[in-house]
């Protein structure tokens, strides 16, 4: 059993920030699975599929983005779950729009939403997915973060959330290994160091 969280903030105004690259990423999977995320509890959306056999939870927190682990630890709790039987995807700056970034662990960053996971859960060992928004140094990181993307911009996110959610399937299938060939290669290219320090 697995939990799978997108990070996001709730409401319409953020529904398709970039911020929330998280939920959509989610909504992509739950299309995959027919699953509706609507069940209410332990301050999160959440609804149950499965994957070849595997259950899955899928959930959106519901408190704000830096107290997205709250829920996260609840429902780990609830279902008895390790950490590393949690799935977390969320939005990254620090990688172009339009790549994707799989890690099987590691630290959060600067992602306010997966230092609250990390911290509530007490552990970095589960898989995550960047997914990359990129960054316009002209402007407050909150304001471009909080703002919707164009057209063309949401068009190359709408492709990413649809790798996200494939990668997804394949990490709990137990193949995280081919997830990573598959959806790294695009980040790979670019050669950037991200911020944990790590060679990407």
């Amino acid at each position: 059993m697995y939990l799978i969280v997108g990070l996001g903030n709730p409401g319409l105004s953020y529904k398709k920030t970039r911020h929330n690259a998280g939920f959509q990423a989610l909504d992509k999977l739950a299309d995959k699975l027919n699953v509706r995320i609507k069940t209410k509890g332990f301050s999160a959306l959440y609804g149950e599929g499965k994957i070849d056999g595997e259950r899955v939870i899928l959930v959106k927190p519901q408190t704000y983005m830096n107290l997205s682990g709250d829920a996260v630890q609840s429902l780990l709790h609830f279902y008895k779950l390790e950490p590393d039987r949690l799935i977390v995807l969320y939005d990254d700056i620090d990688l172009p729009l339009g790549s994707m970034r799989i890690r099987a662990n590691g630290s959060a960053g600067s992602h306010n939403g997966m230092r609250s996971v990390i911290a509530c859960v007490n552990s970095e060992n589960f898989p995550r997915i960047r997914i990359g928004v990129g960054k316009d140094e002209s402007v407050l990181l909150r304001d471009y973060v909080l703002k919707r993307p164009s057209k063309a911009e949401q068009k190359t996110l709408d492709e990413v959330f649809e790798n996200a959610a494939d990668a997804t399937i394949l990490i709990v299938q137990g193949n995280i290994g081919e997830a990573q060939t598959r959806y790294n290669k695009k980040h790979e290219k670019n050669s950037s160091v991200s911020v944990d320090g790590n060679k990407d």
